[in-house]
Protein backbone atom coordinates (compact mmCIF):
# COMPACT_ATOMS: atom_id res chain seq x y z
CA UNK A 1 0.00 0.00 0.00
CA UNK A 2 1.54 3.28 -1.12
CA UNK A 3 1.53 6.02 1.50
CA UNK A 4 2.21 9.67 0.76
CA UNK A 5 2.90 12.42 3.28
CA UNK A 6 3.19 16.06 2.21
CA UNK A 7 4.92 18.89 4.01
CA UNK A 8 6.11 22.42 3.37
CA UNK A 9 2.88 24.36 3.03
CA UNK A 10 2.87 27.87 4.46
CA UNK A 11 1.63 31.42 4.03
CA UNK A 12 3.75 33.64 1.80
CA UNK A 13 3.46 36.92 -0.03
CA UNK A 14 3.02 37.15 -3.78
CA UNK A 15 6.34 36.79 -5.57
CA UNK A 16 7.71 34.51 -2.91
CA UNK A 17 8.79 30.88 -3.08
CA UNK A 18 7.95 27.63 -1.32
CA UNK A 19 9.17 24.08 -1.62
CA UNK A 20 6.71 21.29 -0.98
CA UNK A 21 7.90 17.79 -0.18
CA UNK A 22 6.19 14.43 -0.45
CA UNK A 23 7.56 11.35 1.29
CA UNK A 24 6.46 8.13 -0.39
CA UNK A 25 6.56 4.60 1.00
CA UNK A 26 5.13 1.17 0.30
CA UNK A 27 5.93 0.94 -3.41
CA UNK A 28 4.80 -2.43 -4.75
CA UNK A 29 5.56 -2.10 -8.50
CA UNK A 30 8.59 -0.89 -10.44
CA UNK A 31 7.25 2.42 -11.69
CA UNK A 32 4.88 5.12 -10.57
CA UNK A 33 3.60 8.39 -11.91
CA UNK A 34 3.94 10.92 -9.09
CA UNK A 35 2.00 14.14 -9.28
CA UNK A 36 1.03 17.28 -7.44
CA UNK A 37 -2.57 18.39 -7.57
CA UNK A 38 -4.17 21.38 -5.90
CA UNK A 39 -7.66 22.33 -4.89
CA UNK A 40 -8.94 25.76 -3.93
CA UNK A 41 -12.24 26.23 -2.08
CA UNK A 42 -15.17 25.86 -4.45
CA UNK A 43 -12.98 24.68 -7.33
CA UNK A 44 -12.19 21.32 -8.86
CA UNK A 45 -8.95 19.55 -8.12
CA UNK A 46 -6.34 20.64 -10.66
CA UNK A 47 -3.25 18.77 -11.82
CA UNK A 48 -0.13 20.89 -11.37
CA UNK A 49 2.89 18.75 -12.26
CA UNK A 50 3.90 15.11 -12.63
CA UNK A 51 7.03 12.99 -12.97
CA UNK A 52 7.70 9.28 -13.35
CA UNK A 53 9.83 7.53 -10.75
CA UNK A 54 13.44 7.26 -11.85
CA UNK A 55 13.05 9.50 -14.90
CA UNK A 56 13.41 13.17 -15.73
CA UNK A 57 10.30 13.43 -17.89
CA UNK A 58 8.00 16.04 -16.41
CA UNK A 59 4.61 17.53 -17.18
CA UNK A 60 3.21 20.87 -16.07
CA UNK A 61 -0.10 22.67 -16.13
CA UNK A 62 0.02 25.79 -18.29
CA UNK A 63 -0.84 27.90 -15.25
CA UNK A 64 2.43 27.00 -13.49
CA UNK A 65 4.80 26.38 -16.39
CA UNK A 66 8.00 28.35 -15.91
CA UNK A 67 7.28 29.02 -12.22
CA UNK A 68 7.01 25.55 -10.65
CA UNK A 69 9.48 22.69 -10.85
CA UNK A 70 8.80 19.08 -9.91
CA UNK A 71 11.75 16.90 -8.98
CA UNK A 72 12.50 13.71 -7.12
CA UNK A 73 15.09 12.01 -5.01
CA UNK A 74 14.51 8.49 -6.27
CA UNK A 75 16.75 6.86 -3.69
CA UNK A 76 14.95 8.57 -0.83
CA UNK A 77 11.45 8.16 -2.34
CA UNK A 78 10.88 11.91 -2.14
CA UNK A 79 9.08 14.17 -4.59
CA UNK A 80 9.38 17.94 -4.45
CA UNK A 81 7.51 20.88 -5.88
CA UNK A 82 9.54 24.07 -6.03
CA UNK A 83 7.16 26.99 -6.41
CA UNK A 84 8.58 30.37 -7.43
CA UNK A 85 6.95 33.67 -8.33
CA UNK A 86 3.88 32.66 -6.38
CA UNK A 87 0.60 34.39 -7.13
CA UNK A 88 -2.55 34.74 -5.01
CA UNK A 89 -4.30 32.39 -7.43
CA UNK A 90 -1.85 29.65 -6.38
CA UNK A 91 -3.60 29.56 -2.99
CA UNK A 92 -4.92 26.03 -2.50
CA UNK A 93 -4.42 22.79 -0.69
CA UNK A 94 -1.72 20.84 -2.47
CA UNK A 95 -1.85 17.08 -2.69
CA UNK A 96 0.73 14.50 -3.63
CA UNK A 97 -0.63 11.60 -5.70
CA UNK A 98 0.67 8.35 -7.16
CA UNK A 99 -0.45 6.00 -9.91
CA UNK A 100 1.09 2.72 -11.02
CA UNK A 101 3.01 3.04 -14.30
CA UNK A 102 4.92 5.80 -16.03
CA UNK A 103 3.25 9.15 -16.59
CA UNK A 104 3.61 8.66 -20.34
CA UNK A 105 0.79 6.10 -20.09
CA UNK A 106 -1.69 8.86 -19.29
CA UNK A 107 -2.81 11.81 -21.43
CA UNK A 108 -0.99 14.98 -20.32
CA UNK A 109 1.02 12.96 -17.85
CA UNK A 110 -2.09 12.30 -15.81
CA UNK A 111 -2.70 15.95 -14.98
CA UNK A 112 -6.07 16.14 -16.65
CA UNK A 113 -7.82 13.58 -14.48
CA UNK A 114 -7.33 12.99 -10.77
CA UNK A 115 -9.07 9.61 -11.05
CA UNK A 116 -5.95 8.19 -12.71
CA UNK A 117 -4.30 8.33 -9.32
CA UNK A 118 -5.21 5.80 -6.68
CA UNK A 119 -2.98 7.01 -3.89
CA UNK A 120 -3.21 10.39 -2.20
CA UNK A 121 -1.64 12.24 0.67
CA UNK A 122 -3.56 14.32 3.19
CA UNK A 123 -2.56 17.62 1.59
CA UNK A 124 -0.67 20.72 2.69
CA UNK A 125 -2.07 24.24 2.61
CA UNK A 126 -0.45 27.04 0.62
CA UNK A 127 -1.69 30.59 1.07
CA UNK A 128 -0.37 33.41 -1.10
CA UNK A 129 -1.30 36.96 -0.13
CA UNK A 130 -1.13 39.98 -2.40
Amino acid sequence: QVQLVESGGASVQAGGSLRLACAASGYTVDSYCLAWFRQAPGKEREGVASISTGTSRTYYADSVKGRFTISQDFGENMVYLQMDSLKPEDTAKYYCAAAGGYCTLFPRGGLGRSSYFGYWGQGTQVNVSS
